[in-house]
């Protein structure tokens, strides 16, 4: 099976991404990892103006076969979360790199979305083996 992976996106080994936009992050997960997961049947993400810290948790998500935590790419405060999401999770595998996002946070440092992520080659690469 073939998956996307835009080219502007920055991964996560554990499969969340980070879009850059200026002092905005958006963050979600591949498409991998929603095929991994199977149906998801809840979300739960951190509230707007919670600050998140790169590698810790800021949600989870579940499906009919795990619950995963999900770990943020970068460090900030959360301005905006997909509350649509929230309602009907099973949403975010019909478009997981655009309407699918989980959270816009303004980020402390943009340089810290390019340290210890992947390219989009780089996350392919490492995904296709598994």
């Amino acid at each position: 099976m073939s998956f996307e992976y835009p080219q502007d996106l920055r991964y996560l080994d554990s499969h969340e991404y980070v879009r850059v936009d200026g002092e905005i992050a958006t963050i979600g997960i591949t498409s991998f990892a929603i095929d991994q997961l199977g149906d998801i049947v809840f979300l739960e993400l951190s509230d707007i103006s919670e600050v998140i810290t790169k590698g810790d948790s800021f949600g989870s998500i579940e499906s009919v076969k795990a619950v995963e935590d999900l770990k943020s790419p970068i460090t900030g405060t959360v301005v905006e979360r997909n509350e649509a999401l929230i309602n009907n999770p099973e949403q975010v595998a019909e478009d997981p790199y655009g309407e699918g996002w989980f959270l816009k946070v303004r980020i402390n440092d943009p340089d810290e979305a390019n340290e210890d992520t992947l390219t989009a080659d780089e996350y392919s690469g490492q995904v296709e083996g598994m």
